[in-house]
Formats: C-alpha cells, structure tokens, sequence
C-alpha cells in the first residue's frame, strides 16, 4: 500500500468517524429528557376497567442520564394491584430516526416492551406506541404520553387498544420531585 492510498484511507475513516460523533451527538431532544433526571415520588392511577375508578397506589422512581446525556435510564419502584412492582425504562432520541425510542421490563412481566413515538418541544411532550401481547386481553396497541409539567412535575399517561379497537386510559402517573 503506498503512502498515498494510506493517507486517503485514514482521512476518510477520520470524516467517517465526524460524521458518526455528528450524528450521535446529544442535541435539543435530549436536553428534554434531562428535565426527568432526579429522584422522584409517584402517585399511579390504573384503570382496571372502563368506566370504573382507578386503583391508586404510590411509589419513588430514579431517573438519571448516561452516556453524556444521551440516554434517560428509570428505576421505579411501587405497587401493582397491592403487588410489589419495580421495573426499569431506558429512553432516548435516535438522531436517525428523528424518533423517541424506549424500552420497559419489569417484575410482572418477562417481556420486552419497545415503545417509538415523537417529541414536541414546545408542548414538552413525548407520544409513542407499542405493540404488546396481553396474556388476558390478546394483542394490544398501547400508546403512552409523557407531558413534562414542570422542572417539579411530570405525568406519564398509558392508553390501550385491544380488539375492540376503542382506546382507554389504562394507567396515569405523576412524577413529584423530591
């Protein structure tokens, strides 16, 4: 290989490495996420059923950014049902996709649920849809809405849609900085 060639390949992996670091810089979408880092209590309302008033129950979540802002990672901890529940969130913004991405796990389920959605910075919202598999309902699209109130408060609402293809509120909780 000759000097030449050898300069040219460095220097193209040198822009192709600019152009990787461009495109997974943290930007404005993350800065939005970074309002949820924190310690937080929570008061959750499930909707059981349509119609019917919801189970309230509480709970603390921490929520911290890694890998210099990039991602939002959530640990919560409460009750479902008046059963112990944790489970964990990892949130960001694919700079590629233009698009929220999320995962959730948790101590009820064994399931990986993956959420994509949008953002509107003005409204300080995020919007994304799931596709789930209820072992009770069957195949079930859930939409999730997270509002950023304020840099004390944030609610975080679930929607689901079975075969009936009517969506309920299936779950609101607000995020109350310690």
């Amino acid at each position: 290989m000759t000097a030449e060639t050898q300069q040219k390949d460095t220097m193209d992996k040198a822009a192709m490495m600019e152009v990787y670091c461009k495109a997974g810089a943290p930007g404005p979408a993350h800065a939005m996420l970074e309002k949820m880092a924190g310690r937080w209590t929570t008061l959750t309302k499930q909707w059981m059923e349509p119609g019917k008033p919801p189970v309230e129950s509480t709970g603390t979540s921490e929520q911290k950014m890694l890998f210099d802002g990039r991602y939002l990672y959530q640990e919560f901890h409460g009750d479902m049902m008046g059963t112990p529940f944790a489970g964990i969130g990892l949130t960001g913004f694919d700079n590629q996709k233009q698009r929220y991405v999320s995962t959730w796990i948790d101590s009820m389920s064994t399931g990986i649920f993956f959420f994509e959605g949008t953002g509107d910075p003005e409204e300080r919202t995020i919007t994304q849809v799931c596709r789930y598999e209820d072992p009770v309902k069957g195949p079930m699209k859930l939409r999730s809405v997270t509002r950023i109130v304020d840099d004390l408060t944030h609610v975080f609402e679930m929607y689901g849609t079975d075969k009936s293809d009517i969506e309920h509120k299936m779950m609101e909780i607000t995020y109350l900085f310690k």
